[in-house]
């Protein structure tokens, strides 16, 4: 996905279109009913540059995942930066992805801060941008079959990384739309590639959740399992919504709604066995619902002129499905634009009641990859183990796009916002000020703009904030048309 990157004129001209060491606390906070709060990992678009030393490609493509790391950690090979440089050329590419030296850089730093996680939420896009080109470029003569026994490979080296890392930590993968062994976007439902991926993905789950898992994800690369203890009576539900995506085909090429309605059915299956048997669940995959603000500014949409929004998903199933279930999920995290973001799905109508009218607390999960200018990033969450629920978060960041320098906390979610929880009736208030907030002078929109970015881009998104802030809340295009235009809400 890409990041926040157009020029101040052209954002400007956009809204006005739209419009007409170690870092551990030494104190750990009391949860509810005096439980001790557990702490995860929640990572995303690492994006790992397998290709970031082309020099080492055939040591690489000839080695097995388990030899990667000494490969990849010996001595750069002669002529390295020109090579990648033309390399980075050839393919298009808008910057650099995560090489091995930042990838180590951010092992390291996650060792030292999130050493005592019981999990960790790995929310998509292991594999760098223009993975196929680059391959096809250092590799012409390769095969279909190769290939995939490369972008395999990669995605092993990643994860297995990230378990030796935090060897106690349960780790729960979603693919995201980069990861695929035929194309961005593209995949296919039943193939050798996610069946292959099936035993490395689930490893580490309770073995009969292992079992099951293994099944789903090779069908189409979702599941469920068990979040640890002492997290009680608590489904992690991972989705592959590539398959929903606007932008998704099958790897021939051609359109193909059968994993995004095997995933819906599956999904509303398991949100209603929850609901009867009095479950909490968090929600993971990689594409954000809802409407996509960036790429709706900078295709300068006319929203109350009668264009539509550009949307992330290719319909409302996945979204709405969500929305009425605020009473069971606790916390859907996705990624996908590489940015720090808050989302809340609410339910339209008014069907809904009680907690379920809440709606769904969203969490964007920031990226490793330094490819649209921001700062490498990761997530250590603060959770309540009784009901599952997120108290707080800390974002840490390194101080170079390499990560080869020092990381540090760039926030604090509940001393930034004075909120006791990241949670649905939190949200709406937060989102509510937001919106209410067109100038963005309140200390609470100064944070959001400050921090959405990681590394401090404020002015850019400040440009455009009262049609930001409208995606913030309904996952619809109506609503979005609704509140940028100045509308009642449906």
């Amino acid at each position: 996905m890409k990041g926040l990157r157009p020029s101040a004129t052209l954002l400007a001209c956009a809204a006005a279109l739209l419009t007409t060491g170690s870092f551990l606390r030494s104190e750990t906070p009391k949860s509810a009913a005096g439980n001790i709060p557990v702490h995860a990992l929640l990572v995303s678009d690492i994006h790992f540059e397998p290709f970031w030393d082309p020099g080492k490609a055939q040591q690489l493509a000839a080695a097995p995942a388990d030899a990667w790391k000494a490969i990849l950690a010996s001595a750069a090979t002669p002529g390295r930066d020109a090579q990648f440089a033309a390399l980075e050329q050839k393919c298009h590419t808008r910057g650099e992805d995560t090489s091995y030296p930042l990838y180590a850089s951010s092992l390291d730093a996650i060792q030292k801060t999130a050493r005592d996680a019981a999990f960790v939420a790995l929310t998509g896009d292991l594999i760098s941008h223009a993975f196929s080109c680059k391959y096809d470029a250092l590799f012409p003569q390769s095969s279909p079959e190769a290939y995939q026994r490369f972008v395999e490979k990669t995605i092993a080296f990643v994860l297995d990384e990230l378990r030796s890392t935090l060897p106690h930590a349960r780790l729960y993968a979603a693919l995201g739309n980069n990861d695929s062994d035929c194309g961005d976007y593209k995949l296919d439902e039943h193939s050798a590639f996610l069946s292959h991926l099936s035993d490395l993905t689930t490893q580490g789950l309770p073995p009969e959740a292992r079992k099951s898992a293994a099944i789903t994800f090779a069908d189409a690369g979702y599941y469920d399992a068990p979040l640890p203890a002492p997290i009680r009576n608590t489904r992690l539900l991972v989705l592959n919504d590539t398959f929903m995506s606007r932008k998704y085909t099958s790897c021939s090429g051609k359109p193909d709604t059968g994993g995004a309605d095997a995933q819906i059915a599956w999904l509303r299956s398991q949100l209603d066995e929850a609901r009867k048997e009095h479950r909490h669940v968090w929600v993971i995959a990689h594409i954000p619902p809802g409407v996509d603000p960036y790429s709706t500014a900078v295709k300068m949409r006319n929203v109350c002129g009668g264009s539509t929004p550009e949307m992330f998903l290719s319909s409302d199933d996945l979204p709405e499905l969500l929305a009425g279930y605020g009473d069971v999920i606790q916390l859907a995290l996705f990624a996908h634009t590489h940015m720090d973001e808050m989302r809340l799905l609410k339910p339209e109508g008014s069907s809904a009641i009680g907690a379920a009218a809440l709606g769904v607390a969203v969490k964007l999960v920031p990226s490793i990859s330094p490819i649209n200018g921001n700062a490498p990033s990761f997530t250590i969450a603060t959770i309540e183990p009784k009901s599952a629920t997120l108290e707080d978060y800390r974002v840490f960041v390194a101080s170079t796009p390499t990560g080869t320098n020092t990381w540090s906390e760039e926030y604090d979610y509940a001393k930034t916002y004075r909120e006791k929880a990241f949670s649905a009736a939190v949200l709406s208030s937060l989102v509510k000020g937001f919106q209410s907030d067109s100038a963005a002078t309140t200390d609470t929109s100064e944070a959001y703009l400050r921090n959405y970015f990681v590394r401090d881009r404020s002015l850019e998104l400040r440009l455009f904030w009262p049609q930001y802030t409208c995606a913030l809340s309904g996952e619809g295009g109506s609503t979005y048309k609704a509140c940028v235009c100045g509308q009642p809400h449906p």
